[in-house]
């Protein structure tokens, strides 16, 4: 059976990109029609999974989308999206521009790699220069501690890595190397002893896994979804009001059900919440996004792979529940710190057995080294969930160097970790930090 599911995907892939060489994607910027945002045109035979790509795409040039609207019935994809820099800003550079267009043509075009998320599990992969681990399990005081001295004893050095958690649940995408080569780690028998311990320190999922490198962040929304984050025991924690307004009705006369989503706005809310719904199987027919000041609006008009809308009261709960933890994984608690330092074997492990020896928990974290810095991000809260002490921040600061871990306040919860994607340093002048420990320039 699972022979001939692969068979039958392989035979849709190869159809879909025959019609994207037919049809190549066309992408259309215009910087005159709006006054505060770049505009955005996508026009592409339609496929399924295609506005996820395209949100995909922008989000990982660290563009913010301000406005879009959504049409994908029948057999083309018509779409545009009102963009902004991560400064708010409209993007003037011609260079830049055209690197932006060039960029989604070849992330959509017939060569992409891009995977359809039926293939995808969660496990211990290995890419060209790294292996990649997938963490989940159930949250707690000191964890990421505990995984990453494992990963130090074991010989693992971190390259990257980024780390959620919401309502007691925890994933991680870890990528490692091997400490003596600096390559990934091929052998099956020490893959094997990484899963085995990790997965006794985590009490959860650490599988193997045969396929290729995932996009992180999509994985990541993937795995907490299968581990059921979205539902919720007893009492609501924190203000009722302030999380976000979903609901889920039936437009009877077009056969669509109609998502509509009312919360604070933030940076990659659209990927968010067009990823949950595709993971879930759902397609976006027709869809409007808008934002003003703080706020977001999303309105999408969907129906299952199957062709059917929303069919019970339960389906729509769940659809719902989902929505909303998606919308709640990136608000992260705590303080923000920001660390820049010269990467090291063992960095992690010691930042965060530091943390967790004065009582401090990891609520989220991005690892990333660039040009041999350790650019990392961590949000933090006291483990007796009292407000953190600023006396405990300043003998960690003097631990660590002043200069090394920087402080921003509570007043950045509601923002993502990091408006720098890895793409970010792929491109020259508007993309391109000229260093990567300059706090200034990099809005971790």
């Amino acid at each position: 059976m699972d022979g001939e599911l692969s068979s039958s995907w392989d035979s849709d892939d190869e159809y879909e990109k025959f019609i994207l060489k037919m049809n190549p994607p066309r992408v259309v910027i215009d910087n005159d029609s709006c006054i505060n945002a770049t505009v955005v045109r996508v026009d592409s035979a339609n496929k399924y999974g295609i506005l996820l790509e395209v949100v995909q795409v922008l989000t990982d040039l660290n563009l913010n989308i301000k406005k879009a609207y959504i049409s994908s019935d029948g057999g083309w994809f018509m779409d545009v999206f009102n963009v902004t820099n991560s400064d708010g800003e409209k993007i003037n550079d011609e260079t830049a521009l055209d690197e932006i267009a060039d960029f989604i043509r070849k992330s959509l075009g017939a060569d992409s790699s891009f995977i359809p998320s039926r293939r995808r599990s969660v496990g211990v992969e290995q890419a060209s220069d790294y292996t990649s681990i997938e963490l989940t399990g159930t949250d707690r005081p000191g964890l990421l501690s505990e995984v990453s001295a494992v990963l130090t004893n074991l010989k693992c050095n971190v390259v990257s890595a980024e780390v959620w958690t919401h309502n007691t649940r925890a994933a991680a995408v870890m990528h490692v190397t091997d400490l003596e080569t600096g390559s990934a780690i091929n052998d099956p028998l020490r893959i094997s002893s990484i899963k085995k311990l990790l997965s006794h320190v985590l009490k959860g999922r650490t599988m193997v896994s045969p396929v290729g490198s995932t996009h992180r962040e999509r994985r990541l929304h993937q795995m907490m979804l299968a581990d059921r984050d979205y539902e919720r025991s007893g009492e609501v924690d924190g203000d009722v009001t302030q999380r976000p307004k979903v609901s889920v009705v039936n437009c009877g006369d077009k056969d669509y059900s109609v998502v509509t989503i009312r919360c604070s706005d933030r940076p990659k809310l659209l990927f968010d919440t067009v990823c949950t719904l595709t993971d879930m199987q759902y397609v976006v027919f027709h869809g409007n996004v808008d934002s003003k000041m703080s706020e977001a609006y999303q309105e999408y008009y969907i129906r299952h792979v199957d062709g059917s809308p929303v069919k019970s009261e339960a389906e729509r709960e769940r659809v719902i529940q989902c929505l909303e933890a998606a919308i709640e994984r990136r608000v992260s608690e705590g303080i923000k710190l920001e660390l820049c330092t010269p990467d090291r074997v063992g960095l992690l492990s010691e930042i965060t057995r530091i943390f967790r020896e004065n009582g401090l928990s990891v609520t989220r974290a991005e690892v990333a080294t660039h040009d041999k810095n350790a650019v990392n991000t961590f949000y933090v809260r006291d483990a007796t969930g009292s407000p953190v002490d600023p006396r405990t921040l300043d003998m960690i600061r003097n631990e660590l160097g002043q200069s090394v871990l920087q402080v921003k306040g509570q007043n950045e919860m509601t923002k993502t970790p990091s408006q720098v994607s890895p793409t970010r340093f792929l491109f020259g002048g508007l993309f391109k930090s000229k260093s990567p420990c300059n706090f200034g320039l990099i809005s971790f």
